[in-house]
């Protein structure tokens, strides 16, 4: 199965952090980072995508994206 997820964090380390322990599990990088300005919290936020193929296993909604 493949399997996407879209990292969101604040625009500091947090963020690098977030995708550098995506990354260190086997998940790849999809496509080029996404910035917005949170008007609320008056923050500028970043997005990632990434993906990942999971051998051996099908996909279903319940499926926990964060234990892959």
């Amino acid at each position: 199965m493949k399997l996407y997820r879209f990292l969101t964090a604040v625009d500091d380390a947090t963020f690098c952090h977030k995708v550098t322990a995506a990354l260190n599990k086997g998940w790849e990088l999809h496509g080029s980072p996404a910035y917005t300005w949170n008007q609320e919290t008056r923050m500028l936020m970043c997005g990632q995508a990434v993906v990942k193929d999971v051998e051996g296993k099908e996909y279903t909604p319940d499926t926990k994206l964060s234990e892959h």
